[in-house]
């Protein structure tokens, strides 16, 4: 290590420690220790270019371990980024561009929302598979436009979570050659030290994964940290994990304890520090010049790295005309003309059809469309209908883009997260309803992170029958409601499915699908305007006339039903409004005046859905009703368990009829 090489990592030592110290919060233990490891990453080993933060062949980088943020915020400071040292000062403080965590869209160059840990990790491997497949998709001999590897830094905790024990065996079954993984083997965790919860053969647990394990003995040494990387490039058929033993708090008089991990080190042990490491100890967010202009060798370099690869793709431009085009358009983000046209649709009088089996016609019907759609199930491909059809197994041939994830849904969700943000590709996963959550934590990041990821969930009910209140899913539904920015689609048939998938693509957002396994009457795409009623997130099915004593309002299979109690209530001299409301996300996003004309104000609703009642109360208001779950359901046949759990026709009726009287629209009947 030159003493240049020293003065540049104590500069980012100390920009991360001094960040802590002024926000008197945060994490300085892991920049101290970990910064010689980041120094060569962005210095010395990455290609990418701090002036263009979204070029698509650079190498991308994800600390796990996103409680030492501060770090990452420093180095991108330093590598010339957009982070000035205005926000290293505003570290952790309100709409500040340096959250405690790293924040994929706060910060120029964070490439991924991390901080509960093992999902860093897990995205990574969703990151390198996505350029291994675009690897195979678009690069030609003598052509590799799509060349980059994928960096992780991660600690202890990220590899306690038991979805890096999904996400890694997945990787290393995928045969992930450019992801390499840096453990920080530090031997300390916030309760201290491993040994009381974490004595594991780390390596010879990646060893068993199929990953090449390497290990370098002192975090300090420069020189086996780039040996240590130039082997991990070598090998091409693993992902690669090199375990390095640092230091935590390295310096400080906390250094090796528990006491490093997430508190300021305070301002006396932080002069201390700064004088057993030659910093002057009076200098606050200190950066020598030297050490700039060292560091700042970033952007000549990625400039100069970007300049080549653009000339590469000009001349893979002239040769391979539609394929440089089609890289182009989905790294923009954006949907090739007509692609739309693609969708099925499904003419009324046709037979009923599941919307899982409906979902599965229109993902493969836009498929062909849409190359960059990809994804799979964990384990429940034929069930969940997402095999695309005319395309192989990735496992077998990367250009392939059915991805067999395996009983992996927490690992297979944050893998749609990575390969999301990656770009290029609009990613989705699927299993059964009940086990979002086993997912609910990748969820809320993809959400948070406003990643094109798409959840498929069937088996959406009680209505799935025989297996019971185990695979019943009850909740789920009103909880994912809840979740800020993740959008909800619970079609009530085929076309409403089809749209709602064309919504998806065109919003580019987080969103899922709750999908029947039993089958649903097809509802008449020539009389109504399914598309743009599923884009505001609800409709008018049945107008119910001038002034209808009810509004039946549903979702999902349970819509059909309310269709016929209408019916039923008009033999009783009461007229109905039938509203199909497949997003309730999307509803609450419309204006009040297009609520207001679709549920009609004053007039008693009775809302009817599958699945807890949680919510559902802001929609029926004080003077309605509504028709739910608020209890496990029943093994028994799906159309038996409905019938019995209240999900049927004179159930409605007698619920509407009594809200209509409560109303004073009808003399009161009491319920059979």
């Amino acid at each position: 290590m030159t003493d240049l090489d020293l003065l540049s990592i104590n500069t980012l030592r100390f920009l991360a420690v001094d960040a802590v110290e002024k926000a008197n919060s945060g994490h300085p233990g892991a920049p101290l220790g970990d910064a010689p490891i980041v120094y060569q990453l962005f210095h010395k080993t990455m290609r990418y270019n701090p002036v263009n933060s979204h070029w698509s062949n650079r190498d991308r980088f994800i600390l796990s371990n996103g409680h030492a943020s501060a770090m990452l915020y420093a180095v991108l400071h330093l590598s010339g980024f957009k982070v000035s040292m205005n926000d290293l000062q505003q570290f952790r403080q309100y709409e500040s561009h340096t959250p405690g965590h790293p924040e994929r869209g706060a910060t120029d160059g964070v490439e991924v929302t991390t901080g509960p840990l093992g999902q860093g990790l897990a995205m990574s491997v969703g990151m390198a598979a996505a350029e291994k497949h675009l690897a195979a998709r678009y690069n030609k001999p003598g052509f590799e436009i799509v060349d980059h590897y994928t960096y992780v830094l991660c600690g202890d905790g990220d590899l306690m979570e038991g979805v890096s024990h999904e996400a890694c065996s997945l990787a290393g079954t995928l045969g992930l050659g450019k992801l390499i993984v840096f453990y920080d083997d530090n031997l300390i965790s916030l309760d201290g030290p491993t040994e009381l919860s974490f004595t594991e053969n780390v390596e010879g647990r990646f060893n068993a994964y199929h990953w090449h394990v390497q290990r370098v003995a002192d975090g300090n040494d420069l020189g086996a940290i780039e040996k240590a990387i130039e082997a991990a490039r070598a090998v091409t058929d693993k992902p690669s994990l090199i375990a390095v033993r640092t230091v935590i708090g390295y310096g400080s008089p906390k250094a090796g304890t528990s006491k490093a991990h997430g508190e300021p080190l305070g301002a006396e042990d932080t002069k201390l520090t700064k004088e057993k490491l030659g910093w002057p100890a009076d200098k606050s967010f200190y950066v020598p010049e030297d050490a700039a202009k060292n560091w700042l060798q970033a952007r000549e370099r990625g400039t100069k790295a970007e300049s080549e690869w653009n000339a590469l793709f000009a001349k893979y431009k002239q040769q391979f005309p539609e394929l440089a085009a089609e890289y182009g358009r989905v790294f923009a983000g954006e949907l090739p003309q007509g692609w739309e046209s693609a969708i099925p649709k499904f003419p009324a009088g046709s037979k009923a059809v599941a919307t899982r089996v409906a979902s599965g016609s229109v993902m493969d019907a836009i498929a062909q469309k849409l190359p960059e759609l990809i994804g799979g199930a964990a384990d429940l491909s034929t069930s969940t209908k997402t095999v695309i059809k005319n395309s192989a197994n990735f496992h077998k041939d990367p250009a392939g883009r059915n991805i067999y994830f395996g009983v992996r849904e927490f690992g297979m969700c944050a893998f749609v997260n990575g390969m999301a943000a990656h770009g290029g590709l609009l990613p989705y996963g699927s299993t059964f309803f009940v086990f979002s959550d086993y997912c609910r934590p990748a969820l809320r990041l993809a959400a948070l992170m406003q990643t094109p990821s798409t959840f498929v969930f069937t088996h959406d009910s009680i209505g799935l029958g025989q297996d019971g209140p185990t695979h019943q899913p009850i909740e789920q539904i009103s909880s994912l409601r809840a979740v800020p920015d993740l959008t909800d689609f619970r079609p009530a048939d085929a076309n409403e499915t089809a749209a709602a998938w064309q919504v998806i693509l065109e919003r580019r957002r987080a969103a899922f699908l709750a999908l029947s396994r039993q089958d649903l009457p097809i509802i008449d795409p020539g009389k109504y305007d399914i598309l743009n009623g599923v884009r505001r997130g609800a409709y008018v099915l049945l107008d119910g006339g001038g002034s209808p004593d009810v509004v039946l309002i549903a979702t999902g299979s349970e819509v059909s039903l309310i269709v016929k109690a209408a019916e039923a209530l008009a033999q009783q001299g009461l007229t109905a409004r039938v509203v199909s409301m497949p997003s309730y996300t999307l509803f609450e996003e419309q204006p009040e005046s297009y609520r207001r004309e679709i549920l009609l104000e004053g007039v008693p609703r009775v809302v009817v859905e599958a699945g807890a009642t949680y919510g559902w109360w802001k929609i029926a208001g004080s003077t309605g009703d509504v028709i739910g779950l608020d209890r496990f359901g029943s093994s028994a046949p799906g159309e038996v368990a409905m019938e019995k759990l209240g999900f049927n026709v004179q159930n409605v009726v007698d619920r509407a009829m009594r809200v209509t009287s409560r109303a004073g629209r009808m003399p009161v009947v009491s319920p059979r």
